[in-house]
């Protein structure tokens, strides 16, 4: 009787693992997947930073005297190079936007930059870069609020503050450069 009941025990134990061994590896999926989408909104905002200098090799050549511009963008893209979480990647992000805003601008002061092949072979690869962003960004968001989500909800929030499962931050931009910039020709 003694032995049937030390079975019935670790039958019951064996049975509650079950579950427990699941959420904890489907939480370990989740955070793999906020990672894995974090390093490809990384590696798209890899790709606008290394577009920038070619850029502005082009527009160098025929705005000479808009140092200040070309400098600002040289000084948002070394932000951009030491930024390490989602926030210091929205601030970097937020001043290449600006930079990049005010580059339109001389572009429109020299209508033979527009005409340059180099430069709009450039500026398709930036606008392409720009859309790869917004679509990494946004499925990263997703990915993060999947993972918040399950991390907060009963009982796998208890396996989740056992093992230091923390909230994620989303990347978000704010709302001056949600706003489309004015161009005109």
């Amino acid at each position: 009787m003694k032995g049937k009941s030390l079975l019935i025990i670790i039958g019951i134990i064996v049975l509650l693992a079950f579950p427990l061994i699941g959420s904890y590896n489907s939480l370990v999926t989740s955070n793999e997947n906020v990672d894995a989408a974090w390093a490809q909104v990384e590696n798209q905002l890899k790709r606008r930073a290394d577009l920038i200098p070619n850029l502005l090799e082009t527009v160098k050549g025929y705005a000479a005297h808009e140092k200040e511009v070309i400098d600002s963008i040289a000084s948002a893209r070394s932000m951009y190079a030491g930024a390490k979480t989602p926030q210091e990647f929205a601030e970097a992000n937020e001043g290449l936007n600006n930079a990049i805003k005010s580059l339109n601008v001389i572009v429109e002061n020299y209508p033979d930059l527009k005409a340059n092949q180099n430069f709009a072979d450039l500026q398709v690869e930036l606008a392409g870069t720009e859309n790869r962003i917004a679509t990494e960004r946004m499925r990263y968001n997703d990915v993060v609020k999947t993972y918040n989500t399950r991390i907060r909800r009963f009982p796998t929030n208890i396996m989740a503050g056992i093992f230091g499962f923390d909230k994620k931050q989303y990347f978000e931009i704010n709302q001056q450069d949600a706003e489309v910039p004015k161009v005109n020709f």
